[in-house]
Order: structure tokens, then sequence, then C-alpha cells
């Protein structure tokens, strides 16, 4: 039986979120940051090369045996499939093609979603637009564990099935929290996310679509390039609520890994990033940082002092007493 973690409630606070009065100090002192604004010339030709060699992928691994797809889905296919959901992640900030494409962009969101089986692309946009301004609102957002995940999981061992089962509660957890109806640009992107897997089944075989599926799921839960999901917000140090990481999984996760950079701009390209933080140094290297993800899903799964409480949660708005 697992150990009892020593939280058993959320870190309560009555502030705003940190990110947008840090991004107004930052730029105060460090107006060239500005400059960074903007899309990535090269993001569209790099997510789509990613896009097509999952598709070459599949015409090696429609006839491999089940424990060598199983191991390629792992190793390989999930890999590109998490790196495409940051592609997507990428997209929603309008940031392969600018804020005067609109179009452009959930175009691309589209082609990035094919390899990953599963539409998302437009939904993503739609909740993590709202995480960024919302950060911490305990109904707005969605990236926050339920309570009832928290009482459920919160032993050693609960905590190590919660991360094995992360991609299920990020599917689903915000049709529980924060339920929209579906959008136009939603049924088009499951329209054509339908019609793809539907060409790989038929043209490659079900085996095919199987890894892609697979990659997509296990590539969201206990693996490394997952420990970014635990490490951005979670948690490891009293009354800081956002993480950056600067190894070298970030050479193919579009630097996610600088989070707190990512939160104060946002209109930043991922490829940007690291020089948002040479500029304002002083900024982040001062704060709690994360040295490996693998580390991460070990210290969230073992210490009692980390699980899915240790996030930092904000009444809804207008109900703060």
């Amino acid at each position: 039986m697992g150990q009892k973690v020593s939280r058993n409630d959320f870190e309560w606070v009555y502030t705003e979120e940190p990110h947008a009065s840090r991004r107004k100090i930052i730029l105060e002192k460090y107006p060239q940051i500005k400059k960074l604004f903007g899309h990535d010339p090269n993001f569209k030709w790099i997510a789509g090369a990613m896009v097509l060699t999952q598709i070459l992928a599949l015409f090696i691994v429609k006839d491999l045996s089940w424990p060598w797809l199983l191991l390629m889905a792992y190793c390989f296919g999930g890999i590109l499939n998490h790196s495409l959901m940051l592609a997507v992640h990428e997209i929603s900030h309008n940031l392969a093609f600018g804020h005067s494409r609109p179009m452009h962009n959930r175009i691309l969101g589209f082609i990035c979603n094919l390899p990953i089986g599963l539409p998302m692309s437009i939904s993503f946009k739609k909740y993590h637009l709202e995480h960024h301004r919302y950060q911490g609102d305990e109904v707005i957002d969605t990236d926050i564990p339920t309570l009832l995940e928290a009482r459920l999981f919160d032993t050693t061992f609960g905590k190590f099935m919660w991360v094995c089962l992360q991609p299920f509660f990020y599917i689903f957890r915000p049709l529980v929290i924060n339920p929209k109806p579906p959008t136009r640009l939603e049924i088009i992107n499951t329209i054509i996310q339908l019609a793809f897997n539907a060409a790989v089944v038929y043209f490659i075989g079900w085996k095919a679509m199987a890894y892609l599926l697979i990659g997509s799921i296990l590539a969201m839960g206990l693996h490394p390039v997952a420990g970014h999901f635990i490490s951005e917000h979670y948690m490891f140090a009293k009354g800081f609520e956002t993480y950056s990481y600067y190894g070298p999984l970030n050479w193919i996760t579009f630097n996610v890994g600088y989070h707190n950079e990512h939160h104060d701009f946002p209109a930043v390209p991922g490829s940007r990033l690291p020089e948002v933080k040479r500029i304002a140094k002083e900024f982040y290297e001062t704060m709690p940082q994360h040295t490996s993800w693998t580390r991460v899903l070990y210290d969230f799964v073992m210490d009692p002092a980390v699980g899915p409480y240790a996030r930092v949660k904000r009444r809804q708005r207008g109900l703060a007493s």
C-alpha cells in the first residue's frame, strides 16, 4: 500500500496569476524582448517534416510483430506524436503563421494532428488559451486535477497509476470541469481526422493505426517527454506555481521546458524562448527549476509532499471571500 501524501487540499491563493505582472516588469527593463514576438518562419517546415516522417513510418510498422510495434510506438512514434502535440501547442498561439493568418495556423494544426490519431487541435486551443489567462482558476483552468482525482490518487501507487492514466484525464477532464459546445472548426477537425484514420486502416492496415494511437497514449503517460506535464505547474517549491526545465529534451519539444518564459511571453515562439532567458536571466535563474523530466516523474510518485493536490488554485472570479 502506498504512502499517504502530507497534503489534503490544493494550495489556495487570492492573488492574480504571476505572469502578467512579471511580463510588465521585464518589458520595462528589457523592451528589446518585444523584437522576439511573432511567428517562426521555419516552424511549418519542421512540423511538416515530422508529419511526413510518421506517415512513412507506417509502412515499416505495418509488418512488425506486436511486441516490436509496441516498442517502436514507445521509443519512436510516441515521441514524434508528443512533439506534434507540442507543435499544436505552438500553433494554438498562432506562432506558425502569425495572428494575421489565423486559418493558416488552423490548417497546419489539422495537419499536425493527423498522426496523433485523436482530433484535438482546435479543442486544445479553446482550453489552452484560458489556461494562460486564468491560470489556477478552479473552474476555468482544466489543466488542474479535479478534487476527485486528488483524493483517489494520493498514495504512491495511486500517483503511479495517475501518471500512467494522464492521457485520459487530459482528454476527459475539460468535459467535466468546463464543458463547452463543439465549434464548427472542431467538427471539421474531427471529420478530417476520422477520414485520415480510415485511410490509414484501408490502405495500410490496423497495425499502422494502432501504432499511432498507442504511441500517442504511451507518450502522454509514463514517458520521459511526458514529464513536462507535471514539471510545468505542480508545486515542488512552496510559493512557485510555474517551473522551467532547460535540459536536452527541449530540442524535441519546441522548448516547452522554458515554461516560465512561455507564460510570461506567449507571443514568443519556442525557438526564441532561450533568448528571453538570456536577456532577462536574473528573473529566471533565481526561480526553482527542474533538471530532468524523468526525475520529475520519479519525485512526483515517490515524494509524499508532491501529488495531484500540489497545485495552486484560485477561487472562481467573484466568489473569493
